[in-house]
């Protein structure tokens, strides 16, 4: 089974869907941002993982810029050292341009997330050694004014059928890496990792969402994060 595989077949079952309002526009950045992604996977995602920290879908400041989950650039381009040609979405709104590694603004919650990382583990191989960080769902999706739609408020019928592509692309993912724990950053990553392992011989939690509009991610989001990974028995430097 190969990562990269796995991931094109999420992109050949997700294209064909499409969404009525309020979607108005969707990014995916597997498309216009592969390059940067596979790297990502090739240098950071092969071989065993113990845990896999699982996040939503990609922010407009992050992922949707660079094509690395929580992405923030800063981080993607001077820690984790990747970089790369990335085009521009079919439909664009124009309140979130995709400008790639030139977007001047920071991801607060891929800043905190990989900020972790690295303040904890110093270099990307101790990280990755054990860790990595996916994406359940790759798209983005905003409606008309450019407010974010997380996947959890699409109607019913589109949100199954983006559930039933991204449950099988994680089931093939987990099989690859046989972790011992998935975590969802967040409540909704947490139980669509319960819903689509069941059976599986690992443990699903959670930690807190690294997001600005979380107060209690604003009170200090890495301590309460570690906090909450070292009661799931996930062992910390």
């Amino acid at each position: 089974m190969d990562l990269v595989k796995i991931h094109k077949d999420l992109l050949a079952a997700l294209k064909p869907l499409t969404f009525r309002p309020p979607v108005a526009v969707v990014y995916n950045p597997l498309t216009y941002a592969w390059r940067p992604f596979e790297q990502y996977l090739k240098r950071y995602g092969t071989g065993h993982k113990e845990v896999v920290l699982l996040g939503m879908n990609p922010g407009p400041w992050g992922m949707a810029q660079t094509g690395v989950p929580f992405g923030e650039v800063g981080i993607v381009r001077h820690w984790l050292k990747i970089d790369g040609r990335i085009t521009r979405p079919a439909v664009e709104h124009p309140k979130r341009p995709i400008q790639g590694f030139a977007c001047p603004r920071s991801e607060v919650s891929g800043a905190r997330l990989w900020g972790w990382a690295r303040d904890t583990f110093h270099t990307p191989q101790r990280f990755f050694s054990r860790f990595f960080v996916a994406n359940y769902c790759p798209l983005a999706f905003m409606e008309e004014s450019g407010r974010n739609l997380t996947p959890d408020k699409l109607p019913a019928a589109e949100r199954a059928l983006v559930e039933a592509a991204c449950d099988q692309a994680l089931q093939r993912l987990v099989h690859y890496w046989r972790p011992r724990h998935v975590i969802g950053v967040g409540a909704f990553a947490a139980q669509r990792a319960q819903g689509a392992l069941k059976g599986f011989d690992l443990t699903v939690g959670t930690v807190l969402h690294p997001s600005p509009a979380s107060p209690a991610a604003n009170r200090g989001w890495a301590k309460a994060a570690q906090a909450q990974l070292l009661k799931q028995n996930i062992r910390l430097p």
